[in-house]
């Protein structure tokens, strides 16, 4: 399977995800970037804000095109309890893309789920999602445990 884990991270956490998966799938990792400054307490409010309103945003040109790629792992952190305004923006730009996605995502305080406004957004069901609590998983034999099945679901399909 020749994949791709693409993610955007504000705070590292989702980026920590999205290296383990690579490592795990053994293939290549984009990171997404916003041209928004979001970082700081200032960053986190605009982040809510443009997340909640679903507004889309400038990115950085990607170095990878989703279609050279069986599937597409996608990552986002969860803000304001939807999808991140870069995810969006990824989303939208390439739903003619992708032959295959994967979802996961990181969140601190909330188990809501973006995967189906992400689905919707890009126009493909995903073939495997994950969410991760930061907060409670750290890296524990419980999170370890939710990335090796999310990958054996990305084996299978």
């Amino acid at each position: 399977m020749n994949a791709l884990v693409t993610y955007y991270s504000r705070t590292g956490n989702t980026k920590k995800v999205a290296e383990k998966l690579a490592i795990l799938l053994k293939c290549a990792t984009e990171e997404i970037h916003d041209t928004k400054n979001r970082k700081g307490f200032l960053g986190w409010l605009s982040a809510g804000k443009t997340a909640t309103k679903k507004e889309l945003t400038t990115l950085e040109k990607v170095s990878n095109d989703p279609a050279s790629f069986d599937i597409v792992v996608i990552g986002t952190p969860l803000w304001n309890h939807t999808v991140s305004t870069p995810i969006r923006t990824y989303l939208t730009q390439h739903k003619d893309s992708f032959k295959k996605v994967a979802f996961f995502c990181t969140h601190q305080y909330t188990d809501d789920s973006p995967f189906e406004e992400m689905a919707l957004i890009c126009g493909k069901t995903p073939v495997a999602t994950l969410i991760l609590n930061i907060k409670k998983e750290d890296e524990g034999d419980e999170y370890t445990k939710k990335v090796e099945e999310f990958v054996e679901r990305l084996a299978i399909s």
